[in-house]
């Protein structure tokens, strides 16, 4: 007579997965983070500058506005805030800028 073999599942092994892959995320970050941060600030900062001119001085909507986002710019997310004639450029967990139209200034980035 034949017994099935159980399989269990060993909570070491998964404990072990998860701190390998925490610190491969690690090394990465140490790695590119800063240049990424460094990229990511003037991308996110020239997106703001741009889509804020587009939005406020050319009239158009944001929606459009994000169709002249140049190539390498795909993880730049544009909101707007209509009231206060801004948008705000991000690049989620990195970086954020923001862009605010003034009359006879045009757009400027907040400091």
């Amino acid at each position: 007579m034949a017994t099935a073999k159980t399989h269990t599942r060993n909570p070491r092994r998964w404990l072990w997965l998860i701190l390998l892959v925490a610190a491969l995320l690690g090394a990465a970050w140490l790695a590119w983070g800063d240049g990424l941060r460094k990229t990511g600030a003037t991308g996110s900062a020239y997106a703001a500058r741009v889509a804020c001119s587009c939005r406020f001085v050319a009239g158009r909507s944001l929606d459009d506005c994000a169709k002249d986002k140049l190539d390498g710019m795909e993880l730049i997310s544009l909101s707007e805030d209509a009231e206060a004639k801004s948008v705000t450029a991000s690049i989620p967990l990195i970086t954020s800028d923001t862009a605010t139209y003034r009359e006879g200034y045009g757009c400027l980035l907040q400091e």
